[in-house]
């Protein structure tokens, strides 16, 4: 586990993170905790502690080299699930405020639970789905910045995500190694929904077989009002 708490601390001065060994024990703790919750209810198929480190942590905050992530007030993470990414960006950046959402309230009650134990303040949960909070005016086009990594088509996230996001701010997906037809098929939906393919960064972290990339997506222009559509239809008819 040195070896990967390693890695971490090299992510994160090659990022230009500021930390402590505090902020690494609260890594270290969610981990734990997670791992623990783990065996009553599945939160994660990854159970060595190297891979968590690496496929969980790292992962999450690779996002940190926009440099708006820094700058952000406001970040909300779209099916959050154990708490990836949104815990992790949490931890390192406890002035902006969070709020993860997922529509499995069971996990939302652990990942509660995780936070008072870390003593997180900065982290709000809703239970639901973004296709209803979406439409809400205390969320819809509030956030500087949306994160995911839920699996979805990009095309389908997108309509989850952007209508969140303010103008000028950004959609961030995770995503896997092959990614280039998804992309292109996203392109007509992303455009719709007032989005603009800003970057797209490829990870291979010390060959240690996660590769994959961040695709980021500045908002341009306010989302229809139509958007996102009724619960199940951006699954069923993405666009």
């Amino acid at each position: 586990m040195i070896e990967a708490f390693n890695l971490l601390e090299k992510t994160f001065i090659d990022l230009k993170i500021q930390y402590d060994q505090k902020t690494l024990l609260k890594f270290e703790t969610y981990m734990q905790l997670v791992l623990e919750w783990n065996q009553k209810v599945n939160l994660t198929s990854i159970t060595n502690e190297k891979e968590f480190v690496i496929k969980h942590f790292v992962d999450s905050i690779l996002c940190a080299e926009l440099p708006a992530l820094a700058d952000a007030k406001s970040i909300i993470d779209i099916g959050t699930g154990a708490g990836f990414p949104g815990i992790p960006l949490a931890l390192i950046y406890p002035e902006t405020h969070f709020v993860l959402m997922d529509s499995v309230n069971k996990k939302l009650i652990i990942v509660k639970e995780i936070l008072t134990k870390l003593e997180l303040k900065n982290v709000s949960l809703i239970h639901g789905r973004a296709e209803d909070f979406g439409h809400q005016n205390q969320h819809r086009e509030c956030y500087d910045i949306c994160v995911s990594r839920a699996v979805a088509r990009l095309q389908v996230l997108s309509e989850y995500c952007l209508p969140f996001v303010k103008k000028e701010g950004h959609f961030i997906a995770y995503k896997g190694r092959d990614v280039e037809q998804e992309i292109a098929d996203s392109l007509k939906g992303i455009d719709i929904l007032g989005g603009r393919i800003d970057k797209i960064s490829p990870f291979n972290i010390n060959d240690l077989g996660m590769g994959h990339q961040i695709i980021y997506i500045k908002k341009v222009s306010d989302t229809p009002e139509k958007y996102p559509r009724k619960a199940g239809t951006p699954q069923k008819d993405p666009l």
